[in-house]
């Protein structure tokens, strides 16, 4: 069993019941976005920016207060959270790509999200029990075929 299969196997997943959005803003944006991201007291947010623009992810709720503050944004609909609850190393290789498979198989889009030490995916909120089941299922079978 490769290494990424065996931290798949051993990762605890986590949702925290909360719907997000995506708000996609000009790249002009990058200050304010980062103040506003700063007042949030938020225990899962982000910001993204690259040359083309900038990205806030946010719960559905701050969302809502968030976007009074820009003239020109886009709200994406609702993702939801799942957390692999498991420390990675930074040269594990395929990690993401097992689980980006397991999801394709099920036909979940994601959005993935790399913090220092975990790696998150966002599911349309629709979509989440299926990624949910199926992430459950791979993972079981990952350790019954290799205890």
């Amino acid at each position: 069993m490769s290494a990424a299969a065996k931290a798949f196997a051993r990762a605890t997943l986590y949702t925290d019941g909360t719907d997000y959005r995506l708000i996609h803003l000009p790249p002009a944006a990058i200050a304010p976005a980062a103040s506003l991201l700063a007042e949030i007291n938020a225990p899962f947010c982000a910001l993204i920016a690259d040359k083309d623009e900038v990205t806030l992810l946010l719960s559905a709720s701050a969302c809502e207060s968030a976007v009074a503050h820009f003239l020109n944004y886009q709200i994406s609909d609702a993702y939801r959270l799942i957390t692999f609850d498991l420390p990675l190393e930074f040269d594990l290789v395929g990690f993401m790509a097992l689980v980006s498979e397991v999801l394709a198989r099920a036909g979940v889009s994601i959005l993935a999200l790399s913090a220092f030490a975990r790696d998150h995916v966002f599911v349309p909120a629709g979509q989440f029990q299926a990624a949910w089941d199926a992430l459950r299922t791979a993972q079981s079978q990952s350790t019954e075929h290799n205890p």
